[in-house]
């Protein structure tokens, strides 16, 4: 029971205030917490200070703040969100048990957390680190897969900058919208598999791990690649896939989104020229998604461009699904008129 359950407290407050859990204070230090901390004061009704950034809790207000936290009285600001965005990110698993987390508020965690583990990863993609982003990977679509609609504030969250990690994070938040816009009905009558869910997600965010092995001089250059640099970017989708095996990431979805992403069903992509029904579902998925995100991203060697316009200049593109890049115009229509 919450504590605007158990008392009356203002209607107001969730708006100023985060009501804290157990499991939340206990992810704290101990008797320094990072953040300002308040309580409720049942006999005026008020949120009062309890702690301030910079002291120390003494024994016995930190028995004294845990049997509070468990009576629904204890606090934190929301002045306070980027510290507590910044903590939660580390800790990712807490987003799936705090329930006084707006949407848009697990969003900017979510960007923060993948984004950090994903740029671990490019710079060091070996399994130790992979298991990590693994572990919050799977912390995300354990909460799309509960709620798919929530992944509509996390494309709110797109990078508007290009590196690797940005890159990484748009494609797959994107590849993950328009997959569950297209699939929406087998989401709603639980059509979808779990796992399938987990290894298409995995694939989408690391589309591009390939790239690690292309020198950055080259992959941040901000003049049009000479013929010799752009013969090794052209090598990128089979260098990810050459990683998958030392990952134990052998799994259709993902290998296809590595391979794929940057075939065309006209056949004039690379790395094998593939096309038509050869290029797989997850491949064309994958495929729109990086190329979206690539141009609405400014880059060392082109501006952004508008949402709409690049969305536009996909769907007359003939190398793309057009059934993918048709819902994907829809869902940026729909976005745009939001704003």
């Amino acid at each position: 029971m919450s504590a605007k359950q158990k008392m009356d407290v203002p209607d107001g407050l969730s708006e100023e205030f985060y009501q804290i859990n157990k499991d939340i204070l206990g992810s704290f230090n101990k008797y320094r917490p990072p953040l300002n901390i308040f309580r409720f004061k049942e006999d005026v009704s008020r949120i009062m200070p309890y702690f301030q950034v910079g002291g120390r809790l003494s024994n016995e207000q930190v028995e004294e703040l845990a049997g509070l936290t468990d009576e629904g009285l204890v606090f934190v600001s929301r002045a306070d969100h980027a510290v507590y965005v910044k903590h939660i990110s580390y800790q990712l698993d807490l987003v799936l048990i705090d329930k006084n987390l707006q949407e848009k508020e697990i969003a900017d965690i979510f960007q923060q957390a993948m984004t950090r583990r994903l740029g671990e990863f490019l710079d060091q993609p070996v399994p130790a680190v992979f298991a990590k982003l693994w572990t919050d990977l799977m912390v995300l679509t354990e909460y799309l897969w509960n709620d798919p609609k929530r992944i509509r504030a996390l494309t709110r969250r797109l990078h508007p900058e290009h590196s690797l990690a940005n890159h990484s994070f748009n494609s797959g938040i994107m590849g993950l919208a328009l997959h569950i816009r297209l699939n929406a009905k087998n989401f709603e009558e639980g059509g979808m598999k779990r796992k399938s869910f987990d290894h298409l997600a995995a694939g989408l965010f690391l589309h591009d791990m390939g790239m690690t092995k292309i020198p950055p001089f080259i992959r941040e250059k901000p003049k049009p690649l000479l013929p010799d640099e752009r013969s090794k970017v052209v090598q990128h989708p089979m260098l990810g896939y050459e990683m998958l095996a030392k990952l134990d990431l052998k799994f259709p979805e993902v290998e296809a989104c590595v391979q794929e992403h940057h075939e065309r069903l006209t056949g004039t992509g690379y790395p094998r020229k593939i096309s038509g029904a050869a290029l797989s579902p997850a491949g064309r998925l994958c495929g729109v998604a990086d190329s979206y995100c690539a141009m609405i991203a400014k880059r060392p060697h082109a501006e952004a461009m508008d949402p709409l316009k690049a969305v536009s200049a996909l769907s007359q593109d003939g190398g793309y699904d057009p059934e993918m890049t048709k819902h994907l115009q829809a869902m940026i229509v729909t976005q745009s008129q939001k704003k």
